[in-house]
Parts: C-alpha cells; sequence; structure tokens
C-alpha cells in the first residue's frame, strides 16, 4: 500500500512543487527581467540616478504648506489612503446617487431643501465636528454635531464632486460656466491612475504657465507632445501621464 499509494503521491509532490514553485516562477523572471525589464521592475522614472516616481502610479504635487503646487499639473483625485497610498489602493464605490459623491440633490437623496448649504455649494454634505483626539463629536441627545466656519456656514465634504469642482475651478482661475472633464472631479478605481485627460491638462495650462512665466502656447505645446494615443489606436482615450509631463516642465525652465 505504501509503495503503491503514499511513495507516488510524494514523488508527484515534489516535482510539481519544483516545477511550478521553483523553474516555472525562475523561468518567467528570467523572461521579464531580459525582455521586460522595464515594466518588470515597476516601470520607475529616473531623474539624475535617482527614482522619482512610477508610470503606473499616480502622485500629488505639493507646495510647502500640503497645498496643490501651482506650478505643476495635478494628478485627479485620488480614495487610495490619503491620497496615491499604493499600500492602499481603493475606489469609493459609491453610487451615482449618494451624497457623499453628488452632494445632497433635492429630488434625489433628500425631499426638500438642503438644511447644509452654503453660499458656494447649495449641495453641500456636512462634516461631524472632532474633538482634539479625533472623535465624533455628538450633543447630549446623541445626535451628530455639524462641524462650521466661522461665518457659521457648514464646511463640506470635500469629497462630493461639487466641493471637488468648486476647488478645482479655484485652483485653476475657471468660470462657473466652464464644463469640467470627468477625471478632474472623480477618483479612479485604483486610486492610483497616473493620466489625467487632454482636456484636464489643457484646463491647467493657463495656471502652470503663470506660474513658471512661461507663454500658454509653450505649456500648451508641452501637453500636445505628451499626449498618449489610444491603445491599440482604438481602445480607451487619449491620456496624458502626468509625473511625465511635469518632468518635462523642469526640463524645460531649468
Amino acid at each position: 500500500m505504501l509503495r503503491r499509494y503514499v511513495i507516488p503521491s510524494l514523488a508527484l509532490t515534489a516535482i510539481v512543487a519544483v516545477v511550478l514553485g521553483l523553474l516555472y516562477p525562475l523561468a518567467m523572471t528570467g523572461i521579464g527581467q531580459t525582455f521586460f525589464s522595464y515594466r518588470a521592475n515597476g516601470s520607475l522614472i529616473k531623474e539624475n540616478g535617482k527614482v522619482v516616481g512610477s508610470a503606473l502610479i499616480g502622485q500629488e504635487f505639493l507646495d510647502k504648506s500640503g497645498n496643490p503646487d501651482p506650478r505643476y499639473f495635478q494628478p485627479r483625485p485620488s480614495d487610495a489612503g490619503t491620497g496615491y497610498d499604493a499600500s492602499a489602493s481603493s475606489a469609493s464605490n459609491l453610487g451615482p446617487g449618494d451624497p457623499r459623491l453628488i452632494g445632497n440633490v433635492t429630488g434625489v437623496n433628500i425631499d426638500g431643501p438642503n438644511p447644509y448649504a452654503t453660499p458656494s455649494d447649495p449641495w453641500c454634505v456636512s462634516v461631524q465636528a472632532t474633538d482634539k483626539d479625533g472623535n465624533a463629536v455628538t450633543d447630549k441627545a446623541g445626535n451628530p454635531v455639524w462641524e462650521k466656519n466661522k461665518d457659521g456656514t457648514y464646511v463640506c465634504n470635500p469629497n462630493t464632486v461639487p466641493e471637488r469642482a468648486l476647488a478645482y475651478r479655484q485652483l485653476n482661475n475657471l468660470g462657473a460656466k466652464v464644463k469640467l472633464p470627468v477625471d478632474a472631479v472623480t477618483a479612479s478605481g485604483s486610486g492610483l491612475d497616473p493620466d489625467i485627460s487632454p482636456a484636464n491638462a489643457h484646463l491647467q495650462a493657463a495656471r502652470v504657465a503663470a506660474a513658471r512665466h512661461l507663454p500658454l502656447a509653450t505649456v500648451q505645446s508641452l501637453i500636445d507632445k505628451h499626449t498618449n494615443d489610444r491603445q491599440l489606436g482604438f481602445l480607451g482615450e487619449k491620456t496624458v501621464n502626468v509625473l511625465d509631463l511635469n518632468l518635462a516642465l523642469d526640463k524645460l525652465t531649468a
């Protein structure tokens, strides 16, 4: 019985372990490093021998105060951790009528007027106040206490589409009637999207040109040069890699 069943089973297990657990991974690693080393190693981008990012993972471009740096093109919003955290890749997974996405909209997710509306954001979704330890504040009856600004208006959730649109318009000095591309106000499915649409990039061009004292035409031309075509010529949409474009900007003004 031992020789007939156990020994062949052990031999087959050892063969499978060696072939699939050792030889196959080594072969795939060798092929990847030989023919696709750039992609196999994370599509890392280096400047002067130093890794500055990956072509596959977005990153933020902030000033010393933690605000979007006006000298750089900004990526789309991110729901991965505190923003572009590769260890916390995720999307919001909010439905199209969820107030945390579209705000409080009468007839969609609320019946009457929005009680938290502000002069700038009629769809405001209020934010619950927190104490010094970060705990949510409630009143004696256990009801949430909503955070307010100094002028008495409610503090709005900054991650709703209306609030993101307000922030985007303010950063780029855009009027209220300028149509915004969807990638400017929504996060990607992974939260790590390294690309933006050409329309998004061109709406940021005037702000970047002014901050760097460059002709607007020069910045727009740079966007065009760094616009990637659709995959295979017909899949998806044209994209602009934010890191690649910003590195080109730095070289232009170095």
